[in-house]
């Protein structure tokens, strides 16, 4: 609405606000109070309501949002998956209390969890539209701040945060202004309003005349009413003040006189109007029905309505007025410069203290490598990577290649980001999987942690690359269709004092627990502080700045036990409830993961969430609304754990086939997302052994036991692969049977790269490996034909120890395992429940898997007969090579 379509604080006229009238335009309602008198005027108190349809509405909106949001019951899963103890019910309840509790404190310093898991859009360096860069950072325990670099001759006075001069909060966030420099012989701009943005690369307002706008304002946008209450919108407060309260105004209220009610009031004011067909003021009405609390009808004629909707902010003016980056050049210096690079200055009670900023988004070494700096990266526009591909689509199933940048190279070095996005991401997408799952990416100082012992946790590890290098990575990874999953580390950090967040301000429990609850006794890190409202301000804000930074699609949560409890893990667990609710359960951390998984389905509805887990905590992937913790999936690590004690420690023909079947399909029934791997990166990294150097370098010269446990690798594979998950993972090189551990450079192997790359050259000439990745290739296939994954739970019909055989359905597809290292079997009876022919669609004994190819193609197609066997009333009569796998699918049904 026009700013004086009504007249502008007008005794006689019952409204005081221009805003309040252009808030609801057309029809408003008004409940009018009458005004009283103590010696002076008391405001008037207006409240507005909304008329009957307009509550109408309201009312039936949130009726619809109410049934669209889940029902809210802390103890809503137990029953779904079978769980009846007292205890942690009650545990769920105390926690559903806990978190209500969390979330009103974040909301008592931010306006909801969206913003409060924004803390990057202020915090850490920052450039202004207004020629200047805004530093931000959270210090309680510091007396003094300042920022210290090369732009500043490393000054901790120059640039700094004290009493006086910017300063900080109660909440212990400094904040300093960073002013660029003016050039010479140029002046400061007039108007404070004025813009030059850095970045945008457009000069608009590089020639325009700043007088000239607010003319051109005048003469295309403001009516002459308009201009007359721009001008002058406290010209009759003044006088009306100076009226009433002024020397010669009324001292008693007789002088005063009875000031008369709002209708009479109005009607003498109207009636001092003179009618003229050229104003420009909208033609109204009020109608009263003479109650003292009454609600009055205000009624804008039609075209005074129209002519309200049609009008628009001026906020096309002013962005005329912005300048480019062009025009920014011409008038200033950056006060600190694109690769400059910072570090915070505090004065502590223990004295001044030098850290890497803990929102620092780049950070490198020295020429020694021993002391670090953040980096200012502000590229010019030209060289920022601009994003070429969308996200994928989320696909049925998840096929997830475990990789890390730094050793996925042949070359003993570490390999960046643009190494790998040229010579792994094409072989990844060759080999059928459809999600990568990046390992040691953010920053750390120790290069042999494998990039666990996280020190900056909103930086690429500049090892690598630098962040646009990065994005280059995840946007040549959305071109072929495969989604880009980090692994996260939230359950501890890095002890680092110089480059980490330990004794960041110069306390002891800035973001970490005090005393022994603030480290981890096995690995020598930090436990953070999930209580704290600034530690969930910093963690939230993280895991939102990679999604919205770098368009992360999923997060693996890594080594959940270390953050939900205060032994970090490291107990024996037997499975009963009580191990999950009792004194050593960290009931902050579980808030965080439930706060972390609600903010994360919010900001991007298909994100992929992973819990890993060793100690199977009841609901991990159950909703958050039914006392679970809101993951998509949750590893089970003991299938894992199982391979390795079976090929080590318990010779093939001893294994029990019972015993495999129960470890793969355990926990099945109580969530039914797991993720599965025979093996990833621990089995090879730190001292490991992959189960192929298990496997495969003993019997290198033994060409037929060479084979047998080739084929076994294949089968270990398949049956992990097809019988219960929901998710399977493979880490990089294993998919061709990679020989070699992994190594990292350290003191005792004279820091050698030898072992911290992979032999990609093995797959240059036919043989075992080339074999392995053939099958590794038609496994993902059969997945992506038959979508097993996404497939119910198995029914498993045949179980033989002695004959080591095992068989079951998953969806339409029969799948029998024969493990036994030498025995085959001709005309082996298998139960089916339908009649008809079945055909083998997959077979690890195929020479093209390195197999013998002792079924014959006319062996591939066999009929059903009519006999009862497992259960079922239809047997298949099949062929089963030793150590071999085949996967029948039902072609042609027969009816008897």
């Amino acid at each position: 609405m026009a700013a004086s379509s009504f007249p502008a604080t007008n005794p006689l006229f019952p409204f005081t606000s221009k805003e309040s009238v252009s808030a609801i335009p057309g029809h408003l309602i008004l409940k009018i109070k009458p005004r009283s008198l103590a010696g002076t005027i008391a405001v008037r108190r207006w409240s507005w309501k909304c008329n009957f349809a307009a509550q109408e509405r309201a009312a039936k909106q949130q009726q619809q949002r109410r049934k669209s949001e889940p029902v809210v019951d802390p103890v809503g899963f137990l029953s779904k998956v079978g769980i009846s103890d007292r205890a942690f019910a009650q545990f769920l309840r105390e926690r559903h209390k806990a978190l209500k509790d969390r979330r009103f404190d974040l909301c008592s310093r931010f306006i909801d969890i969206m913003e409060a898991s924004s803390g990057y859009e202020i915090l850490g360096m920052h450039r202004h539209r207004q020629h200047r860069v805004d530093f931000m950072d959270w210090a309680p325990g510091s007396r003094y701040c300042s920022i210290v670099g090369d732009f500043n001759g490393w000054s901790p006075t120059e640039d700094s945060a004290r009493e006086g001069y910017y300063g900080h909060d109660d909440f212990g966030y400094w904040f300093i202004i960073l002013e660029d420099k003016l050039r010479d012989g140029e002046e400061p701009d007039e108007y404070y309003f004025q813009e030059y943005n850095y970045v945008d690369d457009y000069d608009t307002g590089d020639n325009l005349n700043v007088e000239e706008l607010l003319e051109k304002i005048d003469n295309e946008y403001w009516e002459p009413e308009e201009k007359w209450y721009r001008n002058s919108r406290l010209e009759f407060v003044a006088k009306l003040y100076e009226e009433v309260f002024g020397p010669n105004g009324p001292q008693t209220d007789e002088e005063l006189g009875e000031i008369v009610d709002a209708e009479t009031r109005y009607k003498q004011w109207k009636e001092k109007q003179k009618p003229d067909s050229n104003t420009r003021l909208p033609c109204y009405e009020v109608l009263d029905h003479g109650k003292v609390y009454d609600i009055e009808n205000v009624i804008l004629d039609p075209v005074s309505k129209e002519k309200f909707r049609a009008k628009k902010a001026p906020l096309a003016y002013w962005k005329e007025m912005r300048k480019g980056r062009k025009a920014w050049l011409n008038k200033y210096l950056p006060t600190i410069s694109h690769g400059s690079r910072y570090r915070v200055y505090f004065n502590t009670p223990n004295g001044p203290l030098e850290r890497v900023p803990a929102w620092a988004t780049y950070v490198l070494p020295d020429a020694d490598g021993e002391k670090f700096c953040a980096v200012h990266w502000e590229p010019p526009p030209e060289a920022v990577h601009k994003w070429k591909n969308a996200r994928p689509k989320l696909p049925k199933s998840l096929r997830v290649y475990e990789c890390h940048v730094g050793i996925s190279g042949a070359e003993p070095k570490v390999s960046s980001f643009n190494e790998f996005v040229l010579k792994v991401l094409p072989h990844i997408k060759e080999a059928g999987y459809n999600a990568i799952q990046l390992i040691g990416v953010v920053e750390h100082r120790d290069y042999s942690s494998v990039g666990y012992k996280v020190t900056n946790l909103f930086a690429v590890s500049s090892r690598y690359g630098t962040p646009d290098d990065f994005k280059r990575l995840v946007d040549d990874a959305h071109g072929l269709g495969l989604l880009v999953f980090l692994d996260i580390v939230h359950s501890y950090a890095a002890a680092d004092e110089l480059v980490g967040l330990s004794l960041y301000d110069g306390s002891n429990d800035c973001y970490f627990h005090s005393g022994k609850r603030g480290h981890h006794k096995h690995w020598g890190t930090r436990i953070y502080k999930y209580g704290d409202v600034d530690v969930l301000h910093f963690l939230l804000s993280n895991l939102k700045w990679w999604v919205t930074e770098y368009l992360i699609d999923g997060f693996n949560f890594h080594s959940l036990p270390s953050m939900m409890y205060t032994h970090n893990g490291f107990a024996t667990f037997s499975g009963q409830m009580e191990e999950y609710c009792n004194q050593y359960v960290d009931k902050d951390a579980l808030i965080y993961l439930i706060l972390a998984n609600e903010m994360l389905h919010e900001v991007h509805p298909n994100i992929i969430t992973i819990a890993e887990d060793a100690t199977f905590y009841p609901g991990l992937c159950e909703p958050t609304s039914q006392g679970g913790l809101g993951f998509d999936y949750w590893v089970n690590v003991s299938v894992s754990e199982m391979w390795f004690w079976l090929l080590v420690h318990v010779p093939q023909h001893e294994w029990s086939m019972n015993k495999i079947v129960d470890v793969l399909v355990r926990n099945s029934q109580r969530s039914d997302k797991m993720l599965l791997y025979v093996e990833n990166h621990n089995q090879s990294i730190s001292g490991g052994r992959s189960f192929a150097d298990i496997l495969l370098h003993k019997q290198a010269d033994k060409e037929d036991l060479l084979l047998r446990d080739s084929q076994l690798l294949q089968m270990m594979k398949l049956i992990t692969f097809t019988i219960s998950c929901s998710a399977y993972l493979n880490f990089m090189g294993n998919e061709f049977a990679h020989p070699n551990r992994v190594e990292f450079p350290l003191p005792s192997n004279n820091h050698s790269f030898n072992y911290a790359n992979r032999r990609w050259e093995l797959l240059n000439n036919e043989g075992l490996h080339s074999a392995q990745l053939n099958f590794d290739k038609d496994m993902m296939r059969l997945d992506e034909i038959e979508v097993i994954l996404s497939k119910g739970l198995p029914t498993i019909h045949h179980v033989n120890d002695s004959m080591k055989v095992i068989s079951y359905f998953r969806g339409p597809l029969l799948f029998i395992f024969n493990f036994h290292p030498k025995m085959s079997y001709e005309l082996y009876s298998v139960g089916v429940e339908e009649a008809g022919e079945y055909q083998i669609i997959l077979n690890t004994d195929e020479a093209m898997y390195g197999g013998l190819g002792l079924l014959r193609r006319d062996q591939y197609l066999l009929r059903t007969i009519s006999k009862r066997n497992d259960g079922y009333r239809n047997t298949l009569e099949v062929t089963l090579p030793n150590n071999s796998a085949q996967v029948y699918k039902l072609t042609r049904i027969l009816r008897v």
